[in-house]
């Protein structure tokens, strides 16, 4: 008993879990300097000190070695992806990755014990941070209804669980499968033939609250949904414009491919309502400038935009670049480019005529003379990239915003040629590939006749739910079983007090996860957790160690091998946990050989070539030393869409009306540099200098003095979409270099004040970095307002 008390956090005299204070409970925030370059040697140390933490340093740098490189395995992080050839012998990742590692090597263990001497709901009263810090989970447990503690239960019995309330169901179409960006592509691949050979294509995923945007904004102008750039063309292009993107901290490895473009010559904007580090400067651990030195500066030019002015900005620059234009002919546009390759120019001309730059210029927070700097930057310039990320995807015009910076490319004809187009920057390892494995809850019909043909049953033609979507159907008690793949379901969504009553109607919640998170503690009436491998652990199927493969955001499919000895012999990997609930669920009735896939990832994938178009000899190329990269016809220049043939449309969009309300804020919600998703590794944003505490408010001091306030209050947030009063309690101003109306908070502590309702036109995804709230003087008594929502 004291050897796994002690693997379970658990206090040795006592059975029980540290004192469980007060969520809202705010710790000792300390400020710091704010930072103006990324990584160094902090990083390194920070690296170190998580691998510490989790009781798995020799273990953990063993496997940091081989994360990211050929014949390894992939990092569970961000989608970056690897160079295709000079991948750095020291280490091929980044301080988050290292963290994400350490989490998943962690000698820390959640066990039966564990669950039997905690109840949920004294786990339920800890913080995120102090929950994703217990270890990792050993066996399958089970929650029976109004029971108060976990108990274990057999793989066996576990299926058959799921199997009694699947089939139970009056339609197919109320149970949902979600899916986290970890999972692989093999176990993918199965899960969405699973849910479609089941009878529905209630399908959501993290796409839905991330990049579905940018599929949305893509796939209808340039024929397809993903990036076009490669790797290589950072290291050779004229420009690099990051908007709406930090990469100091969702994507760190980016800020090396940006130092090897600048030392070539290219130039970089940045346009961000925050000046963020990672998008200042860069000091890079593995050279000398970057240890001994002040690394170098990265953003040549940065445009300090307001919340949702992207549009007016990016109208503003269209504007300046037509009257360069005029004045360089054929100097500035690419004539043939627009000519052969485009549609609909003379209208988007046409538009501008009704603008007027003094007036795009105070929507967007940013001085006329910055814009003009900017436009006379890239003007000449013929090669340019655009990279995004959540700060546009996330906004309600997001799809709009997207198809104007195509707009800005498609005058430069800087697309579809080597160093030049678009680059959504994913969030997570293969929520790409996800996509790319029909994940989706809107198949195409073309996708759902290649399964049709291969496998021999019809699959359901009614699209399904997406994220915002299934959590309505599940308060409305259409969705009754809800089945995750991965990833903390109510913390990475939002509206979070709508979406926990919702989920507390379930009749069962099933959870495939690595850690224990949130999302296991506001359940169903019935709810299991089925503990799997991570990216790192050794992979045995009948004794052999197996392979899996991912796709990264710019469309490479690789393999990953895990090297690490797994935690207990109670996991099983996704892929065969799909395979074994299909059988216990489908059993004679269906027509796939799922024993055939459950002990053979190879048949998993040539099920896949013959599915997909792109992975012809899959099991062949996925073995070549950095894999494949998947066709790509906008890269090419090749254009083809349904609407507009083999042409690339010019976009016609609409400003947005941003007036706020007196006493009103905008708000975007972001990652602090110390965690991945809704993952905390820590307590600090290192580089925005905040120390010890998340509940935090960044406003600008103007509008802290008029609003009678002042730095280092306590204060409440409210918003009140819909009519609803959400409230998020007891927050800490910081003044920051932030436009004034604007304020940044951290999530998943303000997923509480997105509404539902709060969305992206076309994508539906959650709108959460644009949320209207306002501010009021913190009131003790907040507290018993917020138990009676």
């Amino acid at each position: 008993m004291k050897e796994e008390q002690q693997n379970n956090n658990i206090d040795q005299n006592t059975n029980r879990l540290p004192d469980a204070e007060n969520p809202y409970k705010l710790l000792d925030l300390k400020l710091a300097k704010v930072k103006i370059s990324a990584a160094g040697v902090p990083a390194v140390i920070a690296a170190m000190t998580d691998l510490v933490e989790e009781k798995t340093f020799f273990r953990g740098n063993k496997a940091l070695l081989k994360m990211n490189q050929k014949g390894g395995f992939d990092c569970s992080s961000c989608a970056w992806p690897d160079p295709d050839d000079d991948r750095s012998p020291i280490g091929e990742y980044c301080e988050n990755g290292a963290k994400a590692l350490a989490e998943e090597a962690t000698t820390k263990k959640v066990t039966a014990v564990f669950f039997k001497q905690n109840s949920v709901y004294d786990l339920s009263k800890l913080d995120d941070y102090q929950i994703g810090k217990m270890g990792r989970l050993t066996e399958p447990m089970y929650l029976p209804e109004g029971a108060t503690h976990y108990q274990p239960i057999s793989w066996d019995n576990a299926f058959k669980k799921i199997a009694l309330h699947l089939n139970a169901l009056e339609s197919p179409n109320n149970a949902a499968f979600y899916t986290s960006g970890r999972t692989s592509n093999e176990t993918s691949f199965l899960y969405q033939l699973f849910a479609k050979e089941f009878g529905t294509n209630n399908m959501p995923d993290c796409s839905n609250m991330c990049h579905e945007t940018s599929g949305s904004a893509l796939r209808t102008t340039i024929g397809i949904g993903k990036g076009t750039v490669t790797l290589e063309d950072f290291y050779d292009t004229d420009m690099v414009i990051i908007i709406g993107q930090n990469p100091g901290t969702n994507a760190p490895r980016m800020l090396s491919a940006l130092e090897k473009g600048k030392a070539n010559g290219a130039k970089i904007i940045a346009i961000n309502p925050l000046p963020e580090a990672g998008l200042m400067g860069f000091r890079n651990p593995q050279e000398r400038k970057g240890v001994i030195g002040g690394g170098i500066k990265l953003a040549d030019l940065y445009l300090p935009v307001k919340i949702n002015g992207d549009m007016a900005l990016l109208k503003a620059i269209g504007l300046l670049l037509i009257e360069f234009e005029k004045k360089n002919p054929g100097q500035v546009f690419d004539s043939d480019f627009i000519k052969e390759k485009t549609s609909g120019y003379n209208e988007f001309l046409k538009q501008f005529e009704n603008y007027d730059l003094d007036d795009l210029a105070e929507l967007s927070g940013v001085s006329k003379d910055l814009i003009l700097e900017a436009v006379e930057m890239m003007a000449l310039k013929k090669r340019i990239i655009v990279c995004w990320g959540m700060g546009l995807t996330q906004q309600p015009n997001g799809v709009a915003m997207i198809r104007e910076i195509l707009n800005i490319l498609l005058l430069k004809g800087s697309i579809g040629k080597p160093g030049a187009g678009v680059c959504p920057v994913r969030g997570h390892s293969n929520v790409q590939g996800n996509r790319t494995m029909m994940i989706d809850e809107k198949p195409t019909n073309e996708q759902l006749d290649r399964l049709q043909a291969f496998f021999g049953f019809n699959p359901p033609r009614e699209h399904g739910y997406d994220v915002v979507n299934v959590i309505k159907a599940i308060h409305e008690e259409k969705v009754k079983v809800l089945f995750c793949m991965g990833g903390n379901f109510l913390s990475a969504t939002p509206d979070t007090t709508y979406t926990a009553k919702g989920v507390r109607k379930l009749n069962l919640l099933v959870s495939v996860s690595t850690k224990l998170n949130r999302g296991h503690l506001i359940h169903g009436k019935e709810s299991l957790i089925l503990p799997t491998l991570s990216r790192s652990d050794i992979d045995l199927v009948n004794g052999e160690p197996q392979f899996i493969s991912t796709e990264n955001s710019m469309g490479v499919v690789q393999s990953s091998k895990g090297i690490l000895k797994p935690i207990s012999d109670k996991l099983i990997n996704e892929t065969q946990i799909v395979c074994r609930m299909a059988m216990a669920t489908l059993g004679s009735k269906s027509v796939v050989n799922w024993s055939h896939y459950h002990d053979n990832y190879d048949a998993v994938r040539d099920a896949i070539e013959k599915c997909i178009p792109g992975f012809e000899d899959y099991n062949i190329r996925v073995r070549n030393k950095g894999g494949f990269y998947l066709p790509n016809a906008a890269r090419d220049g090749k254009f083809i869409t349904k609407q507009f043939g083999d042409r690339a449309p010019f976009t016609l969009t609409e400003i947005p009306d941003n007036k706020l309300a007196p006493g009103e804020y905008l708000m975007a919600t972001t990652r602090t540099h110390d965690q991945f998703n809704t993952t905390i590794y820590g307590l600090d944003d290192r580089y925005r200098g905040v120390k010890n505490e998340r509940r935090v408010v960044f406003m600008n001091q103007k509008d802290i003095d008029s609003a009678g306030f002042t730095a280092g209050e306590k204060v409440d947030l409210f918003n009140y979409d819909d009519d609803i009063e959400r409230i998020a309690p007891l927050f800490i101003i910081v003044s920051y270099q932030i436009p004034e109306g604007n304020t940044v908070t951290y999530f998943p502590e303000t997923n509480v004040l997105v509404s539902v309702n709060n969305v992206v036109k076309e994508s539906n995804m959650p709108a959460s970095k644009y949320v209207k709230i306002k501010i009021k003087k913190h009131d003790p008594a907040i507290f018993e307002r917020i138990k009676n929502i």
